[in-house]
């Protein structure tokens, strides 16, 4: 299925994660489909990285991520949120992007009735919110980009500007400028300790660690 990415999956996660501003996911169900234009992701690798998952090996849980990249690996956080992550590096490698935000840009209506109340900028600004808006739950663990459930395209136009920072809600690895954005994006959440993209991608061995 790799002919099918826009982005090569089977690079390292914090490669992967700017790659994937501004394509298009969409995830479709019985009710019918929701397509995100996304805006802020966030990396995790494995056995390399401590807020990581996959830091102490292959639980019933995080099994997903171990399996070959172009797959879906979705988790509860805080006994509430569906998180949404696309599983890259190689297989059993164990590493994923968290699709953190996003703006709806096909199934409007669909959006509007599972947030209800809800501007259309904050449809999917946070990761639980990302689950609720393409209404995904840990059944869709493993599901295949380019099957008839979910797929992801590239960009319709210009990305713009990525800005990248820490990573938000972790407590180890707190370091690594692994969350990626759109500068500006009305949809992405609160920006802090913003470090320009330009420089994350100079060196990003250095940066980011062994590979």
């Amino acid at each position: 299925m790799a002919t099918s990415w826009p982005v090569d999956l089977r690079q390292r996660a914090d490669l992967v994660a700017p790659g994937l501003l501004g394509c298009r996911l969409t995830v479709a169900g019985p009710a019918g489909a929701v397509e995100l234009r996304l805006t802020e992701v966030e990396a995790y690798r494995g056995a390399d990285d401590p807020a990581s998952h996959a830091w102490r090996g292959p639980t019933a849980r995080n099994a997903a991520m171990f399996g070959p990249p172009g797959r879906l690996y979705v988790y509860i956080s805080y006994g509430l949120h569906r998180a949404l992550n696309l599983v890259c590096e190689q297989d059993g490698a164990a590493a994923a992007v968290l699709i953190r935000a996003g703006e709806v840009v096909a199934g409007q209506e669909l959006a509007a009735r599972r947030r209800p109340g809800v501007a259309p900028a904050a449809w999917a600004r946070g990761p639980g919110c990302v689950g609720r808006t393409l209404a995904v739950d840990v059944g869709d663990c493993g599901e295949e980009l380019g099957s008839e459930r979910v797929w992801l395209r590239g960009p319709a136009g210009p990305v713009g500007a990525v800005s990248a920072g820490p990573r938000i809600g972790i407590r180890r690895a707190v370091e690594r400028p692994w969350r990626f954005w759109l500068a500006g994006d009305p949809t992405v959440s609160a920006g802090r300790r913003v470090q320009p993209w330009a420089d994350v991608a100079a060196n990003p061995v250095s940066i980011n660690g062994p590979g």
